[in-house]
Order: C-alpha cells, then sequence, then structure tokens
C-alpha cells in the first residue's frame, strides 16, 4: 500500500468543486464551515488547473518543417498562437 493517496481524476476533481460551490451557495452554514468549504473548494480547484495544465502540456502536433519533415511537438499556448499565425500565413500565400 502506498504512503501517497492517488490524485484525484478531473471528473473527481470537478464534482468536489461543485459540491463546495452548492453548499456554500446554500446559506445553511456556519462561518467556521463556511470556511473549511471554501478551503476544500480552493483545493479542488487548485487540482482541477494542475490537471488542466498536464493534460495541455501532453496535446502534441506535428509541424511539418522546410523541406517536408515532420516534427512532433508540444503544444503550448504561445506554439498554438504561432502555429496559427504560421497556418494563417501559408493559406494566404497558396
Amino acid at each position: 500500500m502506498s504512503d501517497h493517496p492517488e490524485p484525484p481524476t478531473f471528473e473527481v476533481a470537478m464534482e468536489d468543486l461543485e459540491a463546495c460551490v452548492a453548499r456554500l451557495e446554500s446559506g445553511d452554514l456556519t462561518l467556521e464551515q463556511s470556511l473549511e468549504v471554501f478551503e476544500r473548494g480552493i483545493a479542488a480547484s487548485r487540482a482541477c488547473a494542475g490537471l488542466l495544465d498536464q493534460s495541455r502540456k501532453r496535446v502534441q502536433v506535428l509541424v511539418e518543417k522546410a523541406g517536408g519533415e515532420f516534427q512532433l511537438e508540444f503544444l503550448d499556448t504561445d506554439d498554438a498562437d504561432a502555429l496559427a499565425s504560421a497556418d494563417a500565413a501559408s493559406e494566404d500565400a497558396g
């Protein structure tokens, strides 16, 4: 048995976040309970953000280099903007 629990899946973290929001919106909690639920919601939100970031980094694209060679690259936000600009320029040229 591992000393470290498995991190939640994105879906589990999102469900936990939604449950926290619903409990906070109910207005039935004491201040202390609200703070505890808020802290759990922040943790779930951070887990979602981390999992989304990991997924984004896993997205890969094939990029055609000059000379017709293809190269596999990770798709980052900046890279996506650059690829979109390059695609638009090649469509304008063709």
